[in-house]
């Protein structure tokens, strides 16, 4: 029994299999954040630019 349980306790695997869903959240919170920011800053820029365009005549 305590063979099982020190060889359960040596064995990395699975910690090794969390590292890296932690670090692919991370990354994956990184994208969706900087898109957010750059879809709203995006936004704006297209929504200026029309307000400008609304009072334009076209010969």
């Amino acid at each position: 029994m305590t063979t099982l349980l020190t060889r359960f306790l040596k064995d990395e695997s699975g910690a090794t299999a969390i590292e890296y869903g932690l670090i692919a959240a991370l990354i994956s919170v990184g994208i969706i954040a900087g898109a957010s920011s750059l879809g709203t800053s995006l936004g704006t820029l297209f929504t200026n630019l029309g307000t400008k365009l609304n009072g334009v005549t076209v010969p």
